[in-house]
């Protein structure tokens, strides 16, 4: 009774934080967020931590859903938005199962965000960075450095306190980024699971190099291992044909099969439907087992009805702007152009991506982050605003399931690609770095959702180019075959997600693993 007497007097102190924040934007509506934040009296990592355990302990108090004896699962992505998805949405997955899981990211991450994770819990761990995350050092090799040294520290100590407060962890589920992770949930004694982000054929390609059968750089074409199709250069990971200006990165990546022999469990964010031969063999190699896809559950299966978005962005969406625009467009007319959370395109490519959208002749809804619009072309927007809407960020599960949308212009990274297919939505790939131009090459050539854009011998993808593609996929010859092939992979994502499907089986059956110790 004492501790929920003190979490409750913090939990004022959050209430009395949060209404000063308000108070300071109604007073001075130009306040920059970070500003506001800064007149919180303890760090927003901090408060929203205390909100958690205070609810946590009324819960046990009330003994609402018996989630005192709920087996306490952590998870621990890798520090960015791209990561954090998937994993906040396995959480919520868990939670279903009879787990209760708690969602542990970084001081700087939760100091940047309002997160609604829905029965997930959320606690804080550092990277070393917590002013700026990896923007406060900005160089790949020392942020990874950091992260593991200060990240290990402070894990260990979350495990110990969760212990210590009577909620002990029974399984870490770390990002396969993380394999320090394991290494620590294991001197505690808890057991650990490795996640894998990105598709099995991903993973396989970094499996096989990490066992020493393939060296970077790539140099024979067609490249063939085993569990993949034949591969061309440019269908490879980028990481794969040279370490190029990320070196750290390329060893991040490889060393995901670090230690991975010691893992309890091996889960892979994809669907057996999928990639069934890559599946079938990380399982038989790694011992991995698919969970995805790993989007809120009200566009697959609605076992979790609730459960309509992430309910933690890092970028703050358009939303109702963006869909009243949409609204007003006829069906499947509209391209939506977006390249994610972390893709930089240089300012010759953004010109000629302007221009090719322009050119196309439709509607498009395009999503350029406030860091990257000094990239487009000047008068631009004026020029399209009777055509063209540009936004920083966008609601981009509900712009994918909206009627209006006919095409998806995309990087092709992971979690938009999933997203894509789950939505039955119709890609045009540009992929620029690390496994897009693989998961491009599967939209394209193995799954025949879309297609693929081609740079001239400079790299450059030209606006003829991104025009020609974008017909293609809307009107041309084979623009039925990519609306049905589209619908097919929808409808095989949610079978894998419904009870009794492949994914619901492995996640079912990892829960019960936990649930029964």
């Amino acid at each position: 009774m004492h501790s929920i007497i003190i979490l409750f007097i913090c939990y004022l102190l959050y209430e009395y934080n949060i209404t000063r924040i308000r108070i300071l934007y109604s007073q001075q509506s130009q306040l920059p967020l970070a500003s506001a934040i800064s007149n919180l009296s303890l760090p927003k990592y901090l408060l929203l931590h205390l909100r958690e355990k205070l609810l946590y302990k009324i819960k046990m108090a009330e003994g609402e859903n018996d989630v005192e004896n709920r087996s306490h699962v952590l998870l621990l992505p890798y520090p960015s938005q791209g990561h954090i998805h998937p994993m906040l949405d396995f959480g919520k997955r868990l939670a279903f199962h009879g787990l209760q899981p708690t969602l542990a990211t970084t001081r700087f991450i939760l100091s940047s965000t309002n997160p609604d994770p829905g029965p997930v819990r959320i606690a804080p761990i550092s990277d070393g960075f917590d002013r700026g995350g990896y923007y406060e050092i900005n160089s790949v090799s020392a942020y990874l450095a950091r992260l593991e040294i200060t990240g290990s520290e402070t894990l260990d100590n979350l495990l110990k306190s969760e212990s210590a407060d009577g909620q002990p962890v029974k399984v870490l589920v770390y990002d396969a980024f993380l394999p320090w992770a394991g290494e620590v949930a294991r001197q505690n004694g808890v057991a650990a699971a490795a996640f894998f982000t990105q598709p099995c054929a991903v993973n396989v390609v970094y499996g096989h190099t990490w066992e020493k059968r393939v060296k970077v750089p790539v140099k024979t074409s067609p490249f063939v291992v085993p569990g993949l199709p034949a591969l061309e250069h440019e269908d490879l990971p980028s990481f794969m044909l040279g370490a190029g200006p990320y070196p750290a990165y390329l060893e991040m990546v490889v060393a995901q099969f670090k230690y991975l022999h010691k893992a309890d469990d091996v889960l892979v964010n994809s669907f057996y439907e999928l990639e069934p031969e890559e599946a079938k063999y990380m399982e038989s190699e790694w011992r991995g087992k698919t969970i995805g896809p790993t989007v809120p559950s009200s566009y697959l299966d609605n076992h979790l009805s609730s459960d309509t978005s992430y309910g933690f962005h890092l970028y703050t969406p358009t939303t109702t702007p963006c869909i009243a625009w949409l609204d007003s467009k006829p069906p499947h007319s509209v391209v939506y152009t977006s390249f994610g959370s972390l893709s930089c395109l240089d300012p010759a490519q953004m010109e000629e991506v302007a221009y090719g959208l322009y050119d196309c002749g439709k509607p498009f809804l395009w999503v350029v982050r406030s860091v990257e619009a000094h990239k487009i072309p000047e008068n631009f927007a004026e020029k399209v605003k009777d055509r063209g809407y540009i936004v920083s960020w966008s609601p981009q599960l509900e712009v994918l399931a909206h009627e209006a949308v006919g095409c998806f212009f995309s990087h092709c990274g992971w979690n938009s690609t999933v997203e894509a297919l789950v939505l039955g939505m119709p890609m045009v790939g540009i992929p620029q770095w690390t496994d897009q131009p693989m998961n491009a090459k599967y939209v394209e050539g193995v799954w025949k959702v879309g297609k693929r854009v081609k740079p001239d011998s400079g790299g450059l993808v030209k606006k003829e180019e991104i025009v020609r593609c974008i017909s293609e996929v809307m009107e041309g010859e084979r623009s039925e075959e990519y609306r049905r092939n589209a619908k097919t992979w929808r409808e095989k994502a949610q079978e894998a997600m419904r009870e009794g499907g492949s994914s619901y089986r492995n996640i079912a059956e990892f829960a019960a693993k936990y649930r029964a110790q």
